[in-house]
């Protein structure tokens, strides 16, 4: 049945009306809420009071026309309605000691309108976030607050406020004089500086400045300064006891050397104990077994060398140093690379400085290490906050400084990396095949079995790599006179060198992690003022620090280490105070291997290292090169003679003495038959009866042998005679032998 236009708009208008008053209602209901925040149904969508292209009613009653469907709502009086839908998070961290920075886990309007009523507030373009002055922090969190818990920002660390409301000393204002002169009147402007910093911190910091800028110097001075608090201990590596011992007998004249003990078996334990002992040096590992009686001793000041040592919190040396530490009241500790690749490996040296500052491991590491649990535990290998940590470790705990910003002096390090000739590398087809697999097993294991797959991949990959080393080696002996460094790490590999030089008879020193303490000094003075020591072969972890050997001004890798901290170390043996040159760190690399895993691996924990401010190294920029190939087609070419003019006629390349009359004409004899320069020697090895004969061509000293097929006859004579001439160039035979020529 067919509807007339008055009926069909008739029951348009009812449907329009039904429409308008549905959407008045929910204005009503939206409208007496009392609270800004409500709650949709999940099956009745929630409406606004603009929504949809019609206007409710009242606003046509009123004869309003001005509406637009594009137009944006009219405020209703509350500034921070929050979405619903879904809670809303967000992280505070320093960014500077003096600002901070939020980053909420997404876009948020009323958090926005929150941000823009701050009178510190700044937007970062960039990085899409939200900073503000570290005054205005408590404000920010109390605006906050009542958004919960829709909108929840997670306060920055009790710690951390700590830190920053922490008043320091002024260290320009410090008065150095209770230093022994000695010691002073030696002290560089930044060593200085760093004196200052330690005792503005009341001798609780950590000095990390670049290898070879004088740690112990600083470290002495600081001691000095609170001499009060003696004893000392110094807790270092068992390489640098007796360096230490020189060092204070040489800085700090006034202590008697009968009064300073070093620590090394169970007979010292008597002079420890004495009252007389003002000073102790111990290694790390003669700290764990002598826990009780160096606790005992109540040190009032703590030097930990490379303290780095003492990452793992855990540790037997770890814990022995923390029981000893709590009656000190000075601790400095010394590293050149505090952390060698995670930031959880500063938290022991951390809660050295200052116990107790930390509520617990987790914490920090959940801060700082992107802590998650896993099935075997924490997993602290992570980073995060990086900026924060930082401006913590500035503020409060350490002072770097890199040789470039103290010593401009001091030419610029460059690093080279080195890739091995493949023909020369030892790769059969078992072996390829196996490195092949334990690199898909070193990718695919999990992360608690990497290392244990990476240490295996790596020794593998290292007596593969053996012969290319010794071939580089013996090119660069050749190749230049300077003095140079070459550091390994497995014994075999140091062996094959040691083994190179030896065959080379080339003058050099070895120092590995058996070789005696005494003995190391002598061997670093050895290259150092010997002349004919061309070469030192260095362990990468037993000498990679402690020792300074500026004679070399080249620097050799021939392997890799996974920790990016000990191979700037290693460099930093040449490129110290008082290298009068550049250094050059140049890095073997062979394909196939596991350097093809290590070496951006490497990079990538430097870049870690970077954003704390603990390093300024990088690989990125390294210069690639390749190792000259065994296959040089020079090697194939016989060394040319000097040739003497006075033998030659002017103007011409015949000798003289080949225009004499040659008369043995003997059928039976053999003969070497020169072109050009006529150099007539006799060849023993033609006096056989292959009929071979041996013959050079001009001057160019190249020699080609040629047969003379089934021929019974050879010829001793020269080519001047005409006869000889026709019958040798002439005749078919003659053609024959030009044509069996071997070139």
């Amino acid at each position: 049945m067919a509807c007339t236009k008055e009926e069909i708009e008739r029951k348009r208008l009812a449907a329009l009306q039904k429409r308008q008053n549905k959407a008045q209602d929910q204005n009503k209901s939206f409208v007496s809420s009392p609270s800004p925040i409500s709650t949709p149904s999940p099956r009745t969508p929630l409406r606004q009071p603009w929504a949809g292209p019609v206007r409710n009613s009242g606003n046509f009653a009123n004869g309003n026309r001005s509406f637009h469907p594009y137009a944006k709502p009219e405020s209703s009086g509350s500034e921070t309605s929050v979405p619903v839908t879904k809670v809303v998070s967000g992280t505070v961290y320093l960014i500077s000691e003096d600002r901070f920075e939020v980053n909420p886990s997404e876009f948020c309007p009323p958090l926005i309108n929150v941000f823009k009523t701050i009178p510190s507030k700044s937007y970062d373009p960039s990085s899409k976030l939200w900073n503000f002055s570290i005054n205005d922090y408590q404000e920010l969190m109390s605006k906050v607050a009542p958004l919960a818990p829709h909108i929840v920002l997670g306060a920055l660390p009790q710690f951390v406020l700590k830190i920053l409301q922490t008043q320091i000393t002024d260290p320009r204002t410090l008065d150095l004089s209770p230093i022994e002169s000695t010691l002073r009147n030696k002290l560089m402007p930044f060593q200085e500086d760093g004196v200052r910093f330690g005792i503005a911190h009341r001798g609780r910091c950590m000095i990390a400045d670049d290898m070879g800028l004088g740690k112990t110097f600083q470290a002495l001075a600081i001691a000095s300064y609170y001499k009060h608090n003696f004893p000392l201990l110094i807790v270092t590596t068992s390489s640098m006891r007796e360096t230490w011992q020189s060092k204070i007998h040489e800085l700090l004249p006034t202590i008697p050397m009968m009064n300073i003990v070093t620590l090394s078996s169970n007979k010292d334990a008597q002079l420890v104990a004495d009252r007389q002992t003002q000073v102790v040096i111990v290694s790390y590992k003669m700290v764990t077994i002598h826990k009780d009686l160096l606790r005992d001793k109540k040190f009032g000041i703590v030097i930990i060398d490379e303290s780095h040592q003492v990452k793992t919190p855990n540790a037997k040396c770890t814990l022995a140093l923390k029981s000893i530490s709590k009656l000190s009241a000075r601790m400095i500790l010394l590293s050149g690379t505090p952390a060698l690749s995670r930031p959880i490996e500063l938290y022991t040296q951390l809660e050295l400085i200052e116990p107790k500052l930390f509520n617990s491991y987790n914490e920090y590491g959940k801060r700082y290490c992107a802590a998650k649990q896993t099935n075997f535990g924490w997993d602290m290998t992570g980073q995060s906050n990086l900026a924060e940590l930082q401006v913590i470790l500035q503020k409060r705990f350490l002072i770097r400084r890199t040789k470039e910003e103290v010593l401009t002096e001091l030419e610029q390090k460059t690093r080279e990396s080195v890739i091995l000739d493949e023909t020369l590398l030892e790769f059969s087809k078992e072996d390829k095949t196996g490195l092949s697999q334990m690199a898909e097993s070193y990718r695919s294991c999990r992360a608690s079995e990497r290392h244990t797959a990476l240490l295996n991949f790596f020794s593998e990959s290292s007596r593969v790599k053996i012969p290319a080393i010794c071939k580089y080696i013996r090119q660069l002996l050749v190749s230049t006179k300077d003095k140079f460094l070459v550091f390994a790490h497995h014994r075999a590999v140091v062996d094959a060198i040691c083994s190179t030089l030896d065959e080379e008879e080339v003058h050099y020193i070895c120092i590995t992690g058996s070789t005696p303490t005494n003995a190391r000094a002598d061997l670093v003075d050895k290259f150092q003022y010997v002349e004919s020591c061309r070469c030192g072969v260095l362990s990468i972890t037993a000498a990679n620090s402690g020792l300074t050997l500026t004679a070399a001004k080249l620097v050799l890798f021939a392997e890799l280490h996974w920790n990016p901290g000990i191979l700037t170390q290693a460099e930093s043996r040449a490129h110290r105070i008082g290298q009068r040159g550049g250094v050059c760190a140049r890095y073997l690399l062979a394909r196939g291997t596991c350097d093809d895993h290590m070496w951006p691996m490497l990079q990538g924990k430097l870049n870690v290292l970077n954003n704390v401010g603990l390093s300024g190294d990088s690989f990125e920029g390294t210069t690639t090169k390749h190792q000259e190939s065994k296959t040089n087609i020079t090697q194939y070419l016989s060394p040319k003679c000097p040739k003497n003019p006075n033998d030659y006629i002017p103007g011409t390349n015949i000798r003289k003495d080949s225009q004499k009359p040659q008369t043995n004409k003997n059928k039976n004899s053999s003969f070497n038959t020169t072109l050009g320069d006529f150099d007539e020697s006799k060849n023993p090895q033609t006096n056989n009866h292959n009929n071979s004969s041996f013959i050079t061509l001009g001057d160019t000293g190249q020699s080609f042998s040629a047969t003379v097929g089934d021929f019974d006859q050879s010829f001793d004579a020269g080519v001047n005679d005409p006869d000889m001439t026709k019958s040798f160039l002439d005749d078919d035979e003659g053609d024959e032998l030009l044509a069996a020529l071997d070139l």
